[in-house]
């Protein structure tokens, strides 16, 4: 099967399941006039709309090419960071070391990767700038809070940046057979992990009665996580097609998506917890903030890449 049959066979599941959602959050919305279902049904077809918009977007990207994907991951990391240092102040004199992080960092992040520069790419966060940003950060002389403050522009960056810059990341691999199909993993990855949040949901509402971690995210349930991590994973599995894996493969690699990608979850549902928000945001409507349609991507991309080019690149 040609790149563009697999391409299309994706795009033509993934319209039929926005499709058959909001058929069905249309009928709901006009079946169930219970009060207390109002706001979720709302919140639902809210979802559901901005979910149109956002696989548009990425599909107009594919389109396009690689840059105009790298353009895209490049602004996601954007209001990322806006976002988790809006939650996160800092000081004035943080203010050169997050001029560096905006406006040097994500370009330079996007750039390598746009070049093929893996070495580089993987070291200039991780080292370089956890070295510099203090170093930029102690100039102006104020050690108030200075570690703490520090500590919110790395983890900042590592997570907004180099975390998510993992997930276009996909598209410099050389894997053998699968040249000229990259885009279709980075299709893969995104999807699995999203279709995962969405049926841990679904069985968590259906099923739940075990908090995983009550006080840091009372909506997820053992159930949820369980059974919808498991369909999931059966769905990355089914997939395995648009992908250099096998079928067998493509379970172990989906059970790993799933995997990271609830973590991910998880580990930002506490820092939001700590910074006493609900959201990260209010950019998408339905969903929040873009760190709250990426939290699972954070975890999940890094360590995706990295097994796949271990595995499967020579």
């Amino acid at each position: 099967m040609s790149m563009m049959s697999k391409f299309l066979w994706f795009v033509g599941i993934v319209l039929a399941l926005l499709t058959l959602a909001s058929a069905t959050g249309w009928v709901l919305a006009r079946t169930l006039k219970r009060e207390s279902l109002v706001a979720t049904l709302v919140n639902l077809n809210e979802r559901i709309n901005a979910w149109w918009w956002m696989v548009i977007i990425f599909l107009v990207s594919f389109w396009i090419g690689p840059t105009a994907t790298l353009v895209l991951f490049g602004f996601i990391s954007l209001f990322a960071l806006r976002e988790f240092i809006t939650l996160a102040p800092t000081r004035a004199a943080d203010h050169y070391a997050l001029f560096a992080a905006f406006f040097v960092l994500i370009p330079a992040q996007y750039w390598l990767i746009g070049t093929h520069w893996y070495s580089m790419f993987t070291l200039l966060i991780p080292v370089y700038a956890f070295l510099l940003l203090p170093a930029i950060a102690v100039l102006s002389g104020d050690t108030s809070q200075f570690m703490e403050r520090t500590a919110k522009i790395q983890w900042g960056v590592m997570i907004s940046v180099y975390c998510i810059s993992h997930a276009p990341a996909l598209l410099l691999l050389d894997l053998p057979g699968y040249q000229g199909q990259n885009a279709l993993l980075l299709f893969y990855l995104i999807f699995v992990v999203q279709i995962s949040d969405v049926l841990q949901y679904v069985f968590g509402k259906l099923f739940g009665k075990h908090k995983v971690a009550p006080s840091v995210s009372p909506s997820k349930t053992v159930e949820g996580l369980v059974g919808g991590g498991l369909a999931a994973t059966l769905v990355g599995g089914g997939l395995f097609w648009m992908t250099p894996f096998n079928f067998v493969q493509s379970l172990a690699m989906a059970l790993l998506i799933v995997t990271m990608g609830f973590l991910g979850g998880l580990v930002m549902s506490a820092m939001k917890r700590s910074l006493s928000a609900k959201d990260w945001g209010t950019m998408i409507k339905g969903h929040g903030g873009m760190l709250d349609r990426m939290d699972s991507i954070c975890f999940a991309a890094p360590v995706f890449f990295h097994v796949t080019r271990y595995f499967f690149s020579p």
